[in-house]
């Protein structure tokens, strides 16, 4: 214990030491926290659009103000020609064309009413699609409104859409929780492969290896000050999320903690083990980049998972972010507890263990 504890002494000293490394864990979270969840969305906002107002009742003016108030669309217009609003949706001017049939608020009490339509621009595929899925929600919802207000049922009225969890399906809530993830992935797998491999080429490693010091003691000494900086770093994260972004989570925040360390300690070991095996910083930067994008893009933070090939799908199960996202995400949106993700739990505890013991092993003291 005093061996570790010396050593633990020796790595925090040349941490603090280093000019560049204190600042990259403190600023790098910060940047991404700030900046990411703002820029990268699939939300969609400020859709333009032209109304085609043929009716000019009450109800289509009720339309037209919910669609001006909204936060998703631009209203650049109400015409009277629908051949002037499909010119300026050729020519890039609005993105959707929302036309309103004559006498629409008279055949709402008949038994087979007139509808509205719907054009978008399906150059950008993902504006128009949803553009066309807001404009129809917008226009439901007014309906639905005006229905209750007069004690009316409105004629095959579609299903009420309850979204739990994220009632107001802000992309937002569901990406934070994956840079989080994301962070921990880089600062934790990256950080001790390169600060392992930089002694090797340093040459101060070969100071080590004269030592009576084993490779398990060596191997903790190594990785515990990741561990510790990884978990700072989340709950520097969280503390972010909630000032800036308003999300708290939903679980128990020690129920969250438990599963980063685990998650933690799973990533610094692979990022010693890829450094025991490689001689120099291009080496250890190509595998861990390796790594880090097929965890990226198969464990189901950007991609769902359930949406990828079969194969793809029993391919994962391998991968140790697949279970840390899943548990990670239900912990901080749906408020799931140890127990429903018992699980995940033990996947993480048995990654943590195969690729620390692998770190462990993998090093080989050249005397």
């Amino acid at each position: 214990m005093r061996t570790l504890l010396v050593l633990l002494d020796k790595e925090f000293r040349q941490f603090f030491r280093n000019p560049f490394l204190p600042r990259v864990v403190i600023i790098f979270p910060l940047m991404i926290m700030f900046v990411i969840p703002w820029v990268t969305t699939l939300d969609v906002r400020h859709i333009d659009v032209a109304v085609v107002d043929h009716d000019r009742s009450q109800t289509s003016r009720r339309i037209v103000c919910k669609i001006a108030a909204s936060d998703y669309f631009t209203l650049r217009g109400v015409e009277a020609d629908y051949g002037a609003a499909l010119r300026r949706l050729e020519a890039g001017d609005v993105d959707a064309i929302l036309e309103i049939p004559d006498r629409f608020e008279r055949s709402l009490a008949a038994a087979d009413p007139e509808w509205v339509s719907i054009a978008a621009n399906g150059v950008n595929a993902l504006k128009g699609s949803l553009g066309g899925q807001y404009l129809a929600a917008v226009v439901g919802e007014t309906l639905a409104e005006l229905a209750c207000e007069r004690g009316e049922t409105l004629p095959n009225a579609a299903p009420i859409v309850q979204n739990r969890y994220n009632p107001t399906l802000e992309y937002r809530y569901y990406m934070i929780p994956a840079l989080m993830i994301m962070l921990l992935v880089m600062l934790c797998g990256f950080l001790p492969a390169l600060n392992l491999v930089g002694e090797k080429e340093a040459g101060t490693i070969e100071q080590m290896n004269v030592t009576p010091v084993n490779r398990w003691t060596f191997a903790l000494a190594k990785l515990i000050p990741f561990w510790l900086i990884g978990l700072v770093v989340l709950g520097l994260v969280m503390i972010v999320a909630r000032v800036v972004y308003g999300l708290a989570p939903e679980g128990s925040p020690g129920a969250i903690f438990l599963a980063a360390a685990l998650f933690v300690f799973t990533m610094s070991g692979l990022g010693f083990g890829v450094a025991n095996g490689s001689s120099n910083m291009q080496q250890t930067m190509f595998v861990m980049f390796f790594f880090v994008m097929i965890f990226i893009l198969m464990s189901g933070l950007i991609t769902p998972v359930e949406s990828m090939p079969r194969w793809a799908q029993g391919l994962t199960r391998v991968l140790p972010p697949r279970y840390f996202v899943d548990a990670m995400r239900a912990l901080y949106l749906k408020g799931a507890t140890i127990a429903d993700l018992w699980v995940e739990y033990v996947a993480l505890t048995l990654f943590a263990l195969l690729f620390n013991g692998w770190a462990a092993l993998s090093y080989r003291k050249q005397r």
